[in-house]
């Protein structure tokens, strides 16, 4: 059944190519909303906590602080709204999970940059 399922998303899903980025990384997505007849583009710049799933139904959260109000939303990589994703500044953590980065305010929130030689 699996292989069934895995043979329908590959054949008839449409893949979108973004830039590969993991947890920590800082990122911006576009996607498009529509409002009655009217479509725009928003965005949405956060700092990403998960990616979750593999292939076609793989997911991603992101959260940014909205005043004191953390924020976060949980994008489907295949979701036909997304029109692009920039990465803004690659993080350095450990966890490919950091949920313990909702706790965190102020100076602690801060991710290190991850440098490249």
């Amino acid at each position: 059944m699996e292989s069934l399922i895995k043979f329908v998303q590959d054949e008839f899903v449409t893949k979108k190519e973004f830039p590969k980025f993991n947890a920590g990384d800082t990122i911006t997505v576009y996607y498009e909303i529509k409002e009655g007849a009217k479509t725009r583009t928003q965005f949405f710049r956060g700092v990403v906590i998960q990616i979750k799933g593999e292939g076609s139904s793989q997911t991603f959260t992101i959260r940014k602080m909205s005043g004191t109000v953390g924020v976060e939303r949980i994008f489907p990589i295949n979701l036909p709204a997304l029109q692009k994703v920039e990465i803004n500044k690659r993080g350095k953590v450990r966890q490919s999970r950091i949920y313990y980065f909702r706790e965190l305010t102020g100076k602690k929130a801060r991710i290190k940059e991850r440098r490249f030689k």
